[in-house]
């Protein structure tokens, strides 16, 4: 290995330790109470080294929610193997809300915090690269199921964004605490009994 390449990769593992080391973080004193001086504290760095690989902690917040989102990208892709596109469509929604539910703190931070967009902001990009990604997972599965004969008298782009609004929906009232105390019998069940229920309104559809 030359030394141009050991440089490259040393580079990067240490961009990956800030990341490693930031994620443990948000996830044990949440977002907002982790700075960049907790992070370099926390791997023996100084506070420059940390500046070198990233701007300031809306960068480091934006490589976070990539990563969530490749990791969640890799898991419903996976689902790609089944080939009814309904079934798949009924599994990938079960996969989101998991995903969500077991990753709460990163789950925030790839759809409620503004930090990630406002970093595009910054850079100057237009696009949400990594949310496109995912909606077209779910676009080409609906669509195969248009295909399939489901989903008469519907349109592709709004049908597609309610369906993720309502697993969304789910998730983040879940998440955010708003399923307790308002009167609803069992809460610790509604997400997995509310889901069985879309399931049931969309095999009708």
């Amino acid at each position: 290995m030359s030394t141009t390449e050991r440089k490259a990769r040393e580079k990067e593992e240490l961009k990956a330790l800030i990341l490693k080391a930031a994620r443990k973080l948000f996830i044990e004193k949440g977002i907002g109470q982790t700075t960049i001086r907790n992070i370099a504290d926390s791997i023996d760095y100084s506070i420059g080294t940390v500046y070198v690989y990233f701007r300031d902690k809306n960068e480091i917040l934006h490589a976070l929610h990539t990563q969530c989102f490749v990791d969640l990208g890799g898991q419903l892709k996976v689902l790609f193997n089944v080939k009814d596109p309904m079934e798949r469509l009924k599994a990938m929604g079960q996969v989101y809300i998991n995903f969500g539910l077991d990753n709460p703190e990163m789950y925030d931070l790839m759809f409620t915090l503004k930090a990630p967009m406002e970093f595009l902001e910054t850079i100057q990009k237009d696009e949400w690269d990594e949310g496109k990604a995912s909606f077209d997972l779910l676009r080409t599965t609906v669509k195969q199921c248009m295909d399939a004969g489901h989903f008469k008298g519907h349109k592709l782009e709004p049908l597609c964004f309610l369906i993720w609004s309502c697993i969304h929906g789910m998730c983040s009232l879940e998440i955010g605490s708003r399923t307790k105390n308002v009167n609803i019998k069992n809460p610790e069940n509604i997400v997995t009994e509310a889901y069985d229920e879309f399931l049931i309104i969309i095999n009708k559809l």
